[in-house]
């Protein structure tokens, strides 16, 4: 994945060149300790380096992977750490988080209890307190202060490999060290992070951090570490069950797979949990791939996943330090996970270890880095196309009826780095076009620190940390001072800058139909509005595309579906109840334009009821021939009756 620095960052790269190539202090000498005072993110790296005697490519690639050498001042990440080196502590388990019907199935209704969020027994959540007694600067500084930060995060790496009682000054001679930094207590995870952070060094990598500064890591394309060290670790290695489905990843990734409960919860055989069993893609096709947050952390996901009365589940779960890969329900079965029956039918649900909220405010590229080669194997799998109108957020499925909108999640959140995620998922930039029809949203996630608000989730309004976010606000004209754009399905009035309110809020990598230009605002046709967003001519906050768009045919007013199940008539026959085709109370009026994601939508409903596939007509499958196409309506997706709109090209 790496890319040539620009010039501009070339030039600065150059006046530090020196430093890269800094060759730690020999055993026994004294090196200053690095202060934040007059010294760049670079300067601070090279200066830990040589401090404690760690080769400068492991310490920069161990933090790249961990934060991307950012240090987000103060700000934990979604598994509680802090700084560029990511150091962990977390005292306290969130509090649950109450979710809602996982399944989105009319025929059987449910209630998700509250998830619990797990517990912090993790040794990977607790490295802080490690990492302070061995420098001596407090857990407070070791959290604010990144020249600190990145000192203490050098000293845990140099006390692993004294422990390991491992020699050589050479990068390839700090394998069982690196890995022991994930914090993995499973060899899979390990090794997994511990190949990651090599794969990084041999790439090179080269970035301008968030506090400014350019930094650089050589490529060293023939380093070959020495991988035997990790049996050192002595780390539990998974056992092969015969029992236990082999799990489907990428040949290079070590997922392991630890299936989710599929049981009874009492006698009725229609209370079981916590997915169905089918036959897909044969009769169900996977089109979908959907990016949840599980607002808990791993240990607790699957220990909930594996509860049948947890009535949710979805197929992967990712861990936060090092990027582990676990499955819990196999593809071929549908995972009740988005809330929305025919999405569910349609997707693969993958949940990563985290929260939208609760003060955390990023994701570790660890997980980023692995989530995106598992999209990558499963969209070449499965032929879904790399783009936002298949991989999809849980913010972005629609409810069923409209009764559900206001029930719906909104994860993974405001904080999820969509444009970085999607170069590492298509292995490279996407580049806009100068002119089209269409609107990409792609502000930069570092500079675009939009307000937000209620992060603490305590009602009060109380300003979220300023930080990147993946989205611009949408207004009812192009001014600052005109009101939020409303959704009347959410809630009454305009939009606001609360965390889970999603009303006005156009997000990174979303195609819109342009609507108009005004200075430095762009208009775009949103949920049955003109809205606009801030978009300077010098600092674009969007990119033109070309593509196609549907409009309502003359004299025609456009219902929005959230669904696309048969018409009455294909249910003939069988013993499947008829399902509803109800729209949300959402309109494409005349002159309004929509993006089109699919355009061969399958209109079918999978009809599960109960956990014995033996029962007449139970588990089965009904297609019907009425014909949709899936639309990027507003924040999220919507379906609309193909005999009712044109598609035309802009």
């Amino acid at each position: 994945m790496h890319r040539p620095p620009s010039r501009r960052l070339a030039a600065a790269f150059a006046a530090t060149a020196g430093l890269v190539a800094l060759v730690p202090a020999a055993a026994g000498t004294a090196a200053p300790a690095p202060t934040a005072t007059g010294a760049d993110r670079q300067q601070q790296f090279a200066a830990a380096a040589a401090r404690h005697h760690v080769p400068l490519s492991v310490l920069l690639g161990v933090s790249y992977l961990e934060s991307r050498w950012d240090a987000h001042p103060g700000q934990p990440s979604s598994a509680g750490g802090y700084g560029p080196m990511h150091l962990t502590d977390v005292s306290r388990v969130a509090a649950p988080t109450a979710r809602g019907d996982a399944r989105g199935d009319g025929a059987r209704p449910m209630t998700t209890p509250a998830r619990p969020a797990g517990t912090t027994d993790d040794p990977a959540l607790h490295t802080m307190d490690a990492a302070a007694a061995l420098t001596g600067a407090s857990t407070s500084t070791l959290r604010t202060d990144p020249a600190a930060n990145i000192d203490a995060g050098a000293a845990l790496l140099a006390d692993y490999q004294r422990q390991l009682g491992a020699t050589g000054s050479a990068a390839a001679d700090w394998y069982g060290a690196v890995a022991r930094y994930s914090g993995a207590t499973d060899a899979a995870g390990a090794r997994e992070f511990a190949d990651e952070v090599y794969q990084v060094i041999r790439d090179g990598e080269a970035r301008r951090t968030d506090s400014g500064d350019p930094v650089r890591l050589a490529a060293q394309p023939s380093v070959a570490p020495k991988t035997g060290q990790l049996a050192a670790l002595h780390l539990a290695e998974a056992k092969a069950d015969a029992d236990t489905p082999k799990p489907a990843c990428p040949a290079s990734m070590d997922c392991d797979f630890v299936p989710a409960a599929y049981a009874l919860n009492s006698a009725d055989k229609a209370d079981y949990g916590n997915y169905d069993t089918a036959d897909r893609p044969s009769k169900l096709k996977i089109q979908y791939i959907v990016i949840h947050d599980n607002e808990g952390y791993y240990n607790g996901t699957l220990s909930w996943f594996q509860n049948p009365a947890a009535y949710a589940a979805a197929h992967y779960e990712l861990r936060s330090s090092d990027g582990h890969v676990t499955q819990m329900v196999r593809n071929t079965d549908v995972a009740w996970q988005a809330g929305n029956w025919y999405i569910n039918a349609h997707s693969i649900g993958i949940e990563h270890e985290g929260f939208a909220a609760t003060g955390a405010t990023w994701y570790t590229e660890a997980m980023y880095r692995q989530s995106a080669k598992l999209v990558r194997y499963l969209a070449a799998k499965y032929r879904i196309p790399l783009d936002r109108q298949h991989i999809i957020g849980h913010d972005n499925v629609p409810a069923t009826t409209a009764g559900g909108i206001r029930n719906m999640h909104w994860d993974p959140g405001p904080y999820w780095d969509w444009n970085h995620y999607m170069e590492l998922v298509r292995g490279h930039t996407q580049r806009g076009s100068r002119h089209g029809g269409l609107v990409t949203i792609s502000p930069d996630f570092a500079t675009n620190q939009q307000p937000v608000t209620g992060c603490d989730k305590s009602g009060s309004g109380t300003p979220c940390a300023a930080q990147g976010t993946n989205f611009v606000y949408l207004h009812t004209g192009p001014s600052a001072d005109s009101p939020l754009v409303s959704d009347p399905g959410l809630h009454a009035g305009p939009g606001t800058t609360d965390i889970a309110d999603w009303a006005a809020r156009a997000v990174d990598g979303q195609q819109f139909a342009l609507a108009g230009r005004s200075g430095d605002w762009t208009a775009i046709w949103y949920a049955g509005v003109k809205a606009w967003f801030l978009d300077p001519h010098r600092s674009r906050t969007a990119t033109a595309a070309h593509g196609f768009v549907a409009t309502p045919k003359r004299g025609a007013t456009v219902p929005i579906y959230g669904k696309a199940y048969p018409e009455a008539s294909a249910y003939d026959g069988t013993a499947v109840p008829v399902q509803s085709v109800t729209d949300l109370g959402y309109t494409m009026s005349a002159g309004q334009r929509y993006p089109l994601g699919l355009t061969n939508v399958v209109t079918d409903y999978y009809y599960a009821k109960t956990i014995d596939s033996s029962l007449p007509d139970d588990h089965t499958v009904v297609v019907g021939h009425d014909r949709y196409y899936e639309i990027q309506f507003g924040h999220r997706i919507g379906f609309v009756r193909a005999d009712q709109v044109t598609v035309r090209p802009v």
